[in-house]
């Protein structure tokens, strides 16, 4: 049963008044540059992303790796409700209520959700803790991203129950093709503007 409220959810922005790398973002797989030896034709964790078979993961990988954005693009491929949580900010009630909410969507409507929390290694033993059942019972899909060696940072049950995938730094070349897609694409780029 949907809960009532005073005040409507806001409205996604338009397309256009999105900033130009939420525009940008992949859509595809092969949107995707870099990573190659991850969701490269024929890689383990690409068949699994297509096979829609996807597993609770770390994302190891310096910043501007593209560990959000994988992130994101799992869920989207693989038809899943995406939380993103940030573990600067959040606490243990805002997990509780998320997974709660995971839980009904999942009853409801079979949607699976992935739950995402950035910066994952900033969680205490406790926050981690709180995510472990969840984990476990397959109420949600945990993918954790961290820019910090996921064995000293994550707790050793729940780095025990995921997957650790290790994210490289992109490329000159990686990031001119970023650039040059951004800059000549005429839909969500500035193509047709004469940059």
């Amino acid at each position: 049963m949907a809960q009532e409220t005073l005040f409507p959810a806001p409205a996604e922005p338009a397309q256009k008044d999105q900033p130009l790398a939420a525009r940008m973002r992949p859509r595809s797989l092969d949107e995707f540059v870099g990573q190659e030896h991850l969701v490269g034709p024929e890689h383990e964790l690409r068949r699994a992303i297509e096979e829609d078979r996807v597993g609770s993961m770390i994302l190891w990988g310096p910043p501007g790796s593209g560990k959000t954005t994988l992130a994101r693009l799992i869920a989207r491929v693989t038809s899943s409700h995406f939380v993103p949580l940030s573990a600067v900010s959040a606490g243990v009630a805002d997990l509780r209520r998320n997974i709660e909410e995971a839980r009904m969507r999942t009853a409801q409507s079979g949607q699976r959700t992935i739950l995402f929390i950035d910066e994952i290694h900033r969680f205490n033993k406790g926050q981690q803790d709180a995510v472990l059942p969840f984990v476990e019972e397959g109420v949600i899909t945990l993918i954790g991203a961290t820019t910090e060696n996921p064995s000293f940072e994550v707790n050793a049950a729940l780095l025990s129950r995921t997957r650790v995938f290790v994210l490289a730094a992109l490329d000159d070349d990686q990031v001119g093709a970023i650039v040059d897609r951004a800059v000549s694409d005429p839909e969500r780029g500035l193509g047709g503007r004469h940059v």
